[in-house]
């Protein structure tokens, strides 16, 4: 808990340790009170677990999802802070917002939506999943209420292994999603009750800690950094190959998506796969679709040249029949 705080820059006392992201964003999302006619904003790429829990409260407590689009990828950064600030009514109550979304590798102005929002009496949720661990950053650069994330991504810990981050004079105002017991209100441990659950992912975070910091969060991200812009300079010259994510470093940074205009995105990362060993994720979006490819420190400049020139061949050939 200590590392962990040290690490995002707050209390130890302000850190909870659940089981993942997903686990600490719906307990904010569900413990929050809300009243019918209250109002979520977030964005049409929001995580789909977290859409899903917004919608619930819809169904049952009569509150309003609010969902904005923002640009793909945006001209500035800037514009999506402003995308937030005109959808904002009377009745909005609490923002909900990726750091980094997770299908394009976007990194949103958290530090400036939060304080826009603040200024009009709404609350914010900070989805940091994929950002916490990826690039360098401390609580007081995000400035939000709440933050949840995964530890088992970018900070490598095992899988079951998460993060909850609740300023402190705001703890007691959240209902944990597991009872606890009313002399724990203003206590950051009421949403670790669970009940009965393996000690082993927690014990072995202290580890992922060691690792982390040994290498240094500055110095990890400008590996990845280097190893995106590897790729992503060498695919954006070549006809018909569209990216998804900005090139501005402010917008990104391990995470991109790109495209093969004209092709099933489903079929290439099933043909990278099968014929050539690359793993990608396939994003399939109402407002758009590509690859996403997410390098990591283990990954080696043979192997991103090695996918280039196959995506190059896709571009220029199509898929093999």
């Amino acid at each position: 808990r200590t590392g962990l705080a040290e690490l995002f820059g707050c209390d130890r006392e302000e850190i909870a340790i659940t089981r993942n992201a997903s686990e600490s964003l719906e307990t904010l999302l569900l413990g929050l009170d809300l009243k019918s006619g209250d109002e979520v904003l977030t964005t049409t790429q929001d995580y789909g677990r977290m859409l899903t829990t917004i919608r619930q409260r819809e169904q049952r407590e009569g509150i309003k999802l609010n969902l904005i689009k923002i640009p793909i990828p945006p001209k500035n950064i800037n514009e999506i802070t402003a995308a937030f600030e005109r959808a904002i009514t009377p009745r909005t109550r609490l923002i909900q917002i990726a750091h980094q979304i997770n299908i394009t590798g976007q990194i949103t102005p958290i530090k400036a939506v939060c304080e826009m929002a603040r200024a009009r009496g709404v609350e914010t949720i900070v989805d940091g999943a994929h950002s916490f661990a990826q690039f360098y950053f401390k609580q007081s650069d995000l400035s939000c209420d709440y933050f949840g994330t995964s530890l088992h991504k970018w900070l490598y810990a095992p899988k079951g292994t998460g993060l909850l981050y609740v300023k402190r004079d705001k703890i007691a105002k959240v209902w944990p999603l597991f009872a606890a017991e009313e002399k724990q209100k203003s206590d950051i441990r009421k949403f670790e009750e669970i009940g009965t659950h393996s000690a082993a992912p927690k014990l072995a975070i202290g580890e992922a800690l060691l690792f982390h910091n040994g290498i240094g969060g500055k110095r990890k991200e400008a590996r990845l950094r280097y190893l995106s812009r590897y790729w992503m300079d060498q695919l954006k010259n070549i006809p018909k190959v569209r990216f998804n994510t900005s090139f501005d470093p402010a917008q990104m940074c391990a995470i991109a998506n790109v495209q093969i205009e004209g092709l099933d995105q489903g079929k290439i990362g099933s043909y990278l796969f099968s014929q050539h060993h690359i793993f990608t994720t396939p994003i399939v979006h109402e407002e758009f679709q590509g690859l996403r490819i997410t390098p990591n420190l283990y990954t080696t400049l043979p192997e991103l040249n090695r996918f280039c020139e196959v995506m190059a061949t896709i571009a220029r050939k199509g898929l093999p029949s």
